[in-house]
């Protein structure tokens, strides 16, 4: 059984999302960009890529079509196998010839499942609600912090308020061109 890896990128405030809920504060993507080759490192252990349903919805209008010439990391996310923990949606396509497996019911029950039946470990991107859950229940190994150079102000934290807190360990701290830096933390039981 893999690692459970949450990926969140953040305003340097420890944002995950502005006020309306929006990520335009990271839509400059020479920045977020920048750490490509480490990010197609981290995602060499990566058997399966899950994601609750609006950042879904998000990846699948763009990185179906991605080019890997612009995109290093396209190549992998079209590879890997997706799932997406809703109970909402009614199928998840991926571009014309791919669609992400649905998993219904409790999110940290169906993850926990799918850590027993994947090879490598399960990366949760953005997927806020997932995140929350995932935290909370504990079943969280690392915590990898994309951090962006801005700062918003006000928006939607990348951690639940009622988590508390939480003992973090430093796995490595990196800094990259435009400001990028990137932590990776591991849980501690």
């Amino acid at each position: 059984m893999g690692r459970l890896i949450v990926e969140q990128i953040t305003s340097v405030d420890g944002y995950a999302a502005d006020a309306e809920g929006g990520i335009g504060f990271f839509i400059d993507a020479s920045a977020v960009n920048a750490a490509d080759e480490e990010q197609l490192r981290m995602l060499g252990t990566v058997g399966a890529i899950v994601l609750g349903a609006r950042t879904y919805r998000m990846f699948a209008d763009y990185w179906p079509d991605a080019d890997p010439a612009r995109e290093p990391v396209a190549e992998p996310i079209a590879r890997l196998p997706k799932y997406v923990v809703s109970s909402t949606l009614a199928e998840a396509p991926w571009g014309p010839d791919q669609s992400a497996t649905l998993l219904r019911g409790d999110g940290v029950a169906a993850v926990r499942a799918l850590r027993g039946q994947v090879d490598g470990d399960l990366i949760v991107w953005g997927s806020l609600t997932l995140a929350d859950a995932l935290l909370q229940a504990g079943e969280v190994d690392v915590l990898r912090l994309r951090i962006v150079p801005v700062l918003i102000g006000s928006g939607r934290s990348f951690a639940p308020p009622e988590l508390g807190e939480r003992p973090l360990a430093l796995r490595s701290a990196r800094q990259f061109e435009g400001g990028l830096v990137v932590l990776e933390y591991a849980t501690q039981a």
